[in-house]
């Protein structure tokens, strides 16, 4: 698909982000990711000619296991990975539990869940797959996030537009990346 060999290559050359994956990957979790902001303000990041920012504010791994979905786990699995490095701020959240929390019919595994956050370019995810190579999830695909543009997905369009509202003012995206665009309708994605 269209820029995936770009965000591999992005991803490859950061060591910082490269270490975080490996710690994630060290927990060997089900179906599990290091997901949104991590990746998307690096692109953002070099779509305006600056070197990657270290992740700010939390960076989110998602995992998927309906047999182990209690919150405590999750809690548990933060406090593994701020005793490896204690500088990130770990937010960890097993997706078979969060439809519930966001109101949503229940999660089939994290990429689905992705398919029900608020922007399509927070919607990327990547891993390391068992034989050391990056792995890269996009249910909108990249094409947003490579165009700079912040769109809402399909369940934010309607009743819950006034959240990607708040969070598209609240996070300060525009001012932090002024290249970046917002567009109203939901994508349009290419099923094969």
């Amino acid at each position: 698909m269209k820029h995936y060999d770009d965000l591999n290559s992005l991803l490859l050359a950061d060591p910082v982000r490269q270490r975080l994956i490996a710690l994630v990957h060290s927990l060997d979790l089900p179906d599990c990711w290091i997901a949104a902001g991590f990746i998307r303000n690096a692109v953002w990041d070099f779509l305006h000619g600056r070197s990657p920012s270290l992740p700010s504010g939390d960076v989110d791994v998602i995992w998927f296991d309906s047999s182990r979905n209690n919150a405590d786990i999750d809690l548990e699995l933060e406090n593994c990975l701020k005793n490896s490095d204690d500088s990130i701020a770990w937010s960890v959240k097993n997706q078979s539990r969060m439809h519930t929390r966001n109101d949503d019919t229940p999660y089939q595994s994290s990429i689905d869940a992705m398919r029900f956050w608020p922007e399509t370019a927070t919607a990327v995810a990547v891993r390391y797959t068992e034989h050391g190579d990056l792995e890269l999830a996009a249910p909108f695909e990249l094409n947003d996030l490579y165009q700079a543009i912040v769109r809402p997905t399909p369940r934010f369009t309607g009743e819950k537009r006034p959240i990607f509202d708040h969070r598209l003012q609240q996070k300060n995206w525009l001012d932090h990346w002024p290249l970046l665009r917002v567009a109203a309708s939901p994508p349009v994605v290419n099923c094969k």
